[in-house]
């Protein structure tokens, strides 16, 4: 399949040796000193060494600042925005998954702006507006999971507290998205489960979400359906082209349609990351059982819809939506996730369901959340 242009709702090239295009992008825009953001991991891979080398092919002088993992802290944004400077860059190349994503947005949005970063997270009291000079930013997802390269935020955990912080603005969507879906062949099958299982969440609590939103509705149930049909082939063949291609668009499907929303089973995962520095997509794809059988008993004639998307035929709609959680309970078997919390050596503590029931995203869920409900779902979760 040839190249395909998404300008949805930004700049995507979207295809097989897609990444070939990136030189002639910097060009275009001028670029002649690009910071690389990845992630520790990465960097070690022969995907940042190709980069770099397209980066001087086309003329510009590239470094890579890579000193993070997991999930980034404010101290290692202001690391990053050092090297940004120090190396006098006119841009950012962000390659990796959320949390290089993240890191590399943070970066760009404090290259030019004042004071702390957390100066700027969204809907706080008094916060700085976003209004200095972003450096141009290309995206290069490698996992198909968050959907951030299409995002317009980006979260970072506070170094001592390890709250996760939201900051916001249009002007964080990076103009150039280069998706590339062979970049993800070489995740190891647990983590295309985990970034898969993330991409599947964002569209099941986008649909779920309160409000009317018809436009992120449709698209994410054909994120379900995609992430349905191709996820379990990704993680048994990750060369499977049909499969990583289709989950890639998905992963982006989500990103888009969770601007909608999110919901109780987001502020669960949150708090897991928090408190116990869990992988973000494991975290949430743990909590789908619990979470999504709690949402059942307000809407149950989604789940009758989200039945259909995963292809289970009932006339009966109550019928339906028990045979989509049966169906979500066998999917995450099959994907090899740990049968429960306590498998991960997780347990619930007063900070766990603090930073739960604090966290904004269970404020569009479809049915209300206290404090209690938090401590029945991890319990569920167990």
């Amino acid at each position: 399949m040839p190249v395909q242009q998404f300008n949805f709702p930004t700049r995507v090239r979207f295809g097989e040796e897609a990444i070939q295009e990136l030189g002639q992008a910097l060009k275009d825009q001028g670029v002649k000193r690009p910071l690389i953001v990845t992630d520790k991991a990465l960097a070690q891979l022969e995907i940042i060494e190709r980069i770099v080398g397209i980066a001087n092919k086309a003329g510009a002088k590239p470094k890579v600042f890579s000193n993070f993992q997991g999930n980034p802290v404010e101290s290692q944004v202001s690391e990053g925005v050092r090297e940004f400077k120090g190396h006098d860059s006119d841009s950012i190349i962000l390659v990796g998954g959320g949390a290089a994503l993240d890191m590399g947005k943070a970066i760009a949005l404090m290259a030019h702006h004042p004071g702390k970063l957390f100066d700027y997270e969204d809907e706080k009291p008094g916060a700085r507006p976003v209004d200095q000079p972003i450096p141009f930013m290309v995206a290069i997802p490698t996992t198909a999971g968050t959907g951030s390269e299409i995002g317009r935020s980006t979260v970072i955990s506070d170094d001592k507290t390890h709250a996760k912080k939201i900051m916001f603005s249009p002007r964080l969507l990076p103009p150039l998205v280069i998706a590339d879906p062979e970049l993800t062949y070489g995740l190891p099958p647990h983590v295309t489960a985990a970034t898969g299982l993330d991409a599947l969440t964002h569209c099941l609590e986008a649909y779920l979400a309160k409000g009317w939103h018809p436009i992120c509705d449709g698209i994410a149930l054909e994120g379900v359906k995609l992430i349905a049909k191709h996820l379990e082939q990704a993680v048994i063949q990750p060369k499977h082209k049909e499969a990583r291609r289709h989950m890639l668009v998905a992963s982006m499907m989500g990103g888009a349609a969770f601007q909608k929303g999110l919901g109780v089973n987001h502020s669960c995962a949150h708090a897991l990351s928090t408190v116990y520095d869990m992988h973000h997509g494991l975290a949430n794809g743990m909590m789908l059982d619990a979470c999504m059988a709690f949402n059942h008993e307000a809407v149950p004639e989604k789940f009758a819809v989200l039945a259909t998307a995963v292809g289970i035929r009932e006339a009966d709609d109550r019928k339906a939506a028990q045979g989509f959680l049966t169906w979500l309970r066998g999917f995450r078997t099959a994907l090899g996730l740990p049968s429960g919390l306590k498998k991960v050596d997780i347990k619930i503590t007063d900070q766990l369901l603090d930073v739960a029931f604090g966290d904004v995203c269970h404020g569009s869920n479809p049915r209300p959340v206290t404090r209690d409900d938090f401590r029945r779902l991890y319990e569920a979760a167990l």
